[in-house]
């Protein structure tokens, strides 16, 4: 191992041209950064070659670090099982973090015990146990092992439990409404209760045909050895397991196995949703959100999910797994290799562009996106969050109090036509929908932001301070407060935007910023550079809802003035046409297309069209007089 301070940066001819793992650490000796390559010294290239190039994340990673470290090894998979290692021991804070969106229950069978039982289990997995799942909801999978307690009557009962019935020689409850063996008082062998176990692992992973096969077979016996009430149990075990079957929802129509991955997010985090199908069946499924604190791409995110799902499920690897999009190609040799080390066989990693696979992928991208949804929701009102958000947004901006009121300003236009603003207010981190307003722009040269920028910002900023009359009632006067901080969608030219309305408005106490939608970098008054706003920040999160809220809303209003602009007949500039004519005229002729094939003569014939309005209208559609053609002239 050999480490070398980062500034200046290192001659790379120090650097090995050989795979390995480098870690980057701060003044305080803690690791911020793990990261694998094929070659350290293209790799670490990369790091130190023109700041301005950099991702502002990776700039992030660095300004914190201040020294950088490597570890050879032989092969690029090595380097991979190392990096597993090292990001485990010092999660470092710059390095993705796939967690949880919660915590999902397994049903565990505890194979390492003599008397084995079934339980429902959360948390790490322990060796010598084998799980099942994960369920969505502790109640389905409590509900799925009481159907299965009735054909495959296993042990549930804690040790304790288990010691007193085998010391009173009494079994529990239980036993006598045939949900346990009663292994406890010898009323079936030790072995035999184990083969109980085993059928119903073998069940549970997929293997259902030959357990309701022998399930029926040995009814068939007991039915023609005239053991009437043991073909009765039989029968009843039969149909609880078909029951249980029927509840595990059939996604192919091959028996394979196979997990789905599927993605959805935005610039800061990502939810992650995988399905688990064996023998063609959804098994359980798992979620995880993620915050981009690394500057990944989609495929790169993938390749490290599939490290971090498949180091906790070493045993449980399909031949195949479903991906949205392909594995970065610098990853997936070591990733493809590492997971056929795993499984002792091959494994294959596809994305699915047709038929009953991608309708599955759908399905779970379906899954994700939904999960995405929920995680936001709970961020956003979660009180705590809220107030921490726009504590460290005061603290990262220099203001002297926290902005309980900010608003946010964003243009939309079509090829510099229909410009519009909009406006929306959050108070204490929270939307506020009723103080959102729309602007139209005009008076701007088309496709010139900052110019309708600045326009919206000054007609929004001259009723600051207003004291509302008879027609400014609550709404005005709400208009009227003054924002602890305003956001502009853009860089530093928006931002300059900003400050030009503010002083011409006489507002220049009112502090504002720029966000730009790229990198998330965050621009202010007097700084060239964007400030750099932590990753993981409720701060920068909040940023980013009001940049999206006052995007969707300029976007929606941008949509709805041209929708109606294109369904505006041309018959509404005509003077002398209105509703009722124009209903008239398209009800004659159909459509405007027929209409403007129509000659004077036709025009005139409508009811309630005189020769004067039919030659405007005619003029109006067709640049000329009719009256040449048309042989009847226009009254005065």
């Amino acid at each position: 191992m050999q480490r070398v301070a980062i500034s200046p940066p290192p001659e790379l001819s120090e650097v090995p041209d050989a795979p390995g793992c480098y870690l980057f650490r701060d003044a305080s000796e803690r690791v911020v950064y793990v990261g694998k390559a094929a070659s350290l010294r293209k790799r670490l290239a990369n790091y130190f070659g023109e700041p301005g190039s950099l991702h502002v994340r990776t700039r992030a990673m660095l300004e914190a670090a201040s020294s950088v470290e490597w570890v050879l090894v032989r092969t690029e998979l090595e380097a991979l099982h190392l990096e597993l290692t090292l990001i485990k021991e010092h999660r470092p804070r710059y390095n993705v973090r796939y967690r949880d969106d919660k915590s999902y229950p397994y049903l565990a069978v505890t194979l390492e015990e003599a008397v084995p039982r079934a339980v429902v289990m959360r948390g790490p997995h322990h060796k010598g146990v084998r799980y099942f799942g994960p369920y969505a909801h502790a109640y389905a999978i409590r509900e799925t092992l009481d159907l299965l307690l009735r054909p495959f009557p296993v042990r549930t009962c804690s040790d304790g439990v288990y010691e007193r019935c085998r010391r009173l020689g009494r079994p529990c409850l239980l036993a006598d409404i045939e949900k346990c063996a009663a292994p406890c008082v010898g009323r079936v062998g030790i072995e035999e209760h184990r083969a109980i176990v085993e059928e119903l692992c073998a069940f549970l992973s997929g293997r259902t045909a030959p357990v309701l096969e022998r399930i029926e077979r040995d009814m068939c016996e007991a039915a023609e050895a005239m053991d009437f009430e043991r073909a009765a149990r039989l029968r009843d075990r039969l149909a609880a397991a078909g029951k249980a079957v029927e509840r595990q929802q059939m996604v192919s129509t091959k028996e394979e196995d196979l997990d789905v991955v599927a993605m959805a997010g935005d610039e800061l985090e990502a939810a992650l949703q995988v399905f688990f199908v064996r023998r063609g069946r959804v098994m359980g499924r798992r979620g995880w959100v993620v915050d981009r604190v690394e500057d990944l791409t989609d495929g790169q995110l993938l390749a490290g999910f599939l490290r971090q799902l498949y180091v906790e499920r070493q045993t449980e690897i399909p031949p195949r797994i479903l991906v949205p999009e392909a594995i970065d190609p610098v990853e997936e040799g070591a990733l493809l290799e590492w997971l056929r080390e795993l499984r002792g066989a091959r494994v294959q990693v596809r994305v699915p562009v047709r038929g009953e696979k991608m309708e599955l992928l759908e399905t779970v991208t379906g899954n994700a996106t939904e999960a995405f949804t929920q995680h936001r929701l709970k961020r956003a009102a979660d009180f705590d969050a809220r107030s921490r958000a726009l504590r460290e947004l005061q603290e990262h901006l220099g203001l002297a109090e926290a902005p309980l009121r900010i608003e946010c300003f964003d243009v939309s236009h079509l090829h510099g036509s229909q410009a519009v603003g909009s406006m929306v207010v959050f108070e204490d981190g929270l939307a506020r929908p009723s103080e959102y307003r729309h602007f139209r722009v005009s008076g701007i040269e088309a496709g010139d932001d900052v110019g309708s920028m600045r326009e919206v910002l000054i007609r929004r900023l001259k009723h600051l301070d207003e004291q509302s009359g008879d027609e400014g009632a609550q709404r005005s006067r709400r208009f009227a407060y003054r924002p602890g901080l305003i956001v502009v969608d853009g860089g530093k030219p928006q931002l300059g935007a900003a400050l030009e309305a503010l002083a011409e408005s006489g507002a220049s106490d009112v502090s504002a910023i720029s966000l730009a939608k790229r990198l998330e970098e965050v621009y202010v008054p007097g700084r060239s550079e964007p400030l750099v706003v932590p990753r993981s920040s409720e701060a920068l999160y909040l940023l980013q809802r009001l940049r999206d809220e006052a995007h969707r809303f300029a976007l929606s209003y941008h949509r709805r003035l041209r929708s109606k602009a294109a369904t505006r007949s041309d018959l509404q500039d005509i003077a002398g046409v209105g509703k009722a004519r124009r209903l008239a005229l398209l009800g004659h002729f159909g459509s405007m297309r027929k209409l403007a094939l129509a000659d004077f003569s036709e025009i005139q014939a409508v009811p309630g069209v005189s020769a004067t309005l039919a030659a405007r209208i005619f003029e109006h559609l067709h640049g000329v007089d009719p009256a040449p053609t048309s042989g009847v002239g226009r009254k005065g």
